[in-house]
């Protein structure tokens, strides 16, 4: 299903780029260590736009390595020449931009229904005040699914509010889990932008990497879930009152909002059944249609199973249904579901420029053959691949801060290394597991991330240092952990 970038060319040529520091395998060394440094310092120092700075290395790479201009950005003569720049923008955002786009709008809709209340409401009434931590901890797995982590805290933070006064309890004890939930389904299952950027860069099929994500993000999740509880009763953080007052005036505004577009919120609240069915609709049909590949012989039976489990089909049927079942069932205009989609996709551009410009740094990379060079030399280290990948993951997400950047930079880079080996769909789903294991390790002060959670919670800096940086290393730590034992397996 993921579309592979291409290349415009195989070999390298070195001919009639603007400068080659050495020639060689060593000379190529010298430009990936060059050109990683540079965005580093074009993020960490400039503080560069991720999106211009990806573009920026990507062709400081390719023409200290020897790619022509003309091989970089094709020429005006020829109309029918790809250039790489366009090649590799072109061959992950076809992909990865319906995905995307598709997953926002729906991820709008159970929002603005009121679903996550729905969702938290629920299951704070099933497992009761001693287990509440528990309860918004699976609040956060589920509605993190189709919602952007930063979303997430914004709709759900009242929730914990209310949960952490009513017990009288540190606030840690509600928050953690929930930002435990919601950080496991960012880095590690699509449709978020991290793990659907590299099963596009690494041509892995969607389904593998759900059901990856699933199997190797559970019990990372799990070990983050204890480590809140034991840290929750260490540390007490008071409800902070200010934010208390803010979500209740922001909660005003959302709805004067709503209804200004014309969505009238009903008092009844969405069936609980209604939220997780329109969640879990495009999660099962891409993984049926995944095993129909594998357990079916060709077939008109295969083929319809492997039609709606396309993950352009299968968001577009839960779209669907959140547009009825959330929105027009319940008195929505078509008026306000398009008011609706068209807001929710605003902060989505920057996320796939970024995206986009990483495909382009892969394929520069591969082009001028910086990424044989890596290959070669990474083979000579002895080091399996899926712990490269983490490890260099590691290293730009604690660099750069930034976790998207982290992960379509390195599978830009370990790229080659997988297409050299006979390597199945379920490994390379593990290798993005690793990468996106990675992009989440130590979030600290460079992290947008950080602070949003202090803000939030009311955390004091040391707090969240020994807080939420740890949470996330447990997840990082853990998610790895379990991918390098299955690829022992698979």
């Amino acid at each position: 299903m993921s579309q592979p970038l291409a290349a415009t060319t195989e070999t390298p040529p070195h001919t009639g780029g603007l400068l080659l520091l050495i020639d060689g395998t060593a000379g190529l060394l010298t430009v990936a260590a060059i050109g990683i440094a540079l965005l580093l310092f074009l993020i960490i120092k400039a503080r560069l736009q991720p999106f211009v700075a990806l573009l920026a290395v990507s062709i400081a790479v390719g023409l200290l390595a020897g790619l022509s201009v003309t091989e970089l950005f094709g020429t005006v003569q020829r109309s029918d020449a790809v250039s790489t720049i366009e090649s590799g923008m072109g061959g992950i955002l076809g992909h990865v931009a319906i995905i995307i786009g598709l997953g926002t709008m729906l991820g709008a809709i159970l929002e603005v229904s009121g679903g996550a209340e729905v969702l938290a409401s629920r299951l704070l009434n099933l497992f009761g005040e001693k287990r509440a931590p528990l309860a918004m901890g699976l609040t956060g797995l589920i509605f993190g699914i189709p919602v952007f982590f930063d979303v997430g805290i914004f709709v759900l933070a009242p929730i914990v509010y209310a949960a952490a006064k009513r017990s009288g309890k540190s606030i840690l004890l509600y928050c953690l889990p929930l930002l435990a939930g919601l950080s496991m389904t960012h880095a590690f299952l699509p449709p978020h932008p991290g793990p659907v950027a590299a099963a596009g860069l690494l041509n892995v099929e969607l389904g593998w990497v759900i059901l990856m994500g699933i199997v190797c993000g559970i019990p990372a999740v799990l070990a983050a879930w204890a480590y809140s509880a034991w840290v929750g009763r260490r540390i007490f953080v008071a409800v902070p009152q200010d934010m208390v007052e803010a979500a209740a005036e922001a909660k005003q505004a959302v709805i004067e909002e709503q209804r200004s577009q014309g969505v009238v919120p009903r008092e009844d609240p969405v069936p609980l059944g209604t939220v997780l069915g329109i969640i879990g609709t495009p999660l099962i049909l891409i993984l049926a249609a995944t095993f129909s590949s594998i357990a079916l012989d060709p077939s008109t039976g295969r083929s319809v199973i492997e039609f709606f489990g396309s993950p352009f089909v299968a968001l577009t049927i839960a779209l669907v249904l959140a547009y009825y079942l959330l929105g027009i069932r319940r008195g929505w205009s078509r008026k306000s579901l398009e008011t609706v989609s068209t807001a929710s996709l605003k902060p989505v551009g920057n996320i796939l420029l970024v995206v986009g410009a990483g495909g382009v740094f892969g394929a520069v990379l591969k082009a001028s053959g910086v990424a044989q060079a890596l290959s070669d030399t990474f083979n000579d280290v002895g080091l399996p691949v899926l712990v490269l990948s983490y490890l260099i993951s590691v290293v730009l997400r604690v660099a750069q801060g930034s976790a998207t950047v982290a992960i379509v930079t390195t599978a830009g880079i370990v790229a080659p290394l997988l297409s050299e080996g006979d390597h199945s769909q379920a490994f390379v789903a593990l290798v993005i597991m690793a990468i996106s294991a990675g992009s989440i390790f130590a979030s600290h002060v460079n992290d947008g991330g950080f602070w949003m959670v202090a803000k939030y919670f009311g955390i004091s800096e040391r707090d969240t240092l020994r807080t939420w940086t740890v949470l996330e290393t447990v997840l990082s730590v853990a998610g790895f952990v379990v991918a390098a034992v299955l690829s022992v397996f698979v």
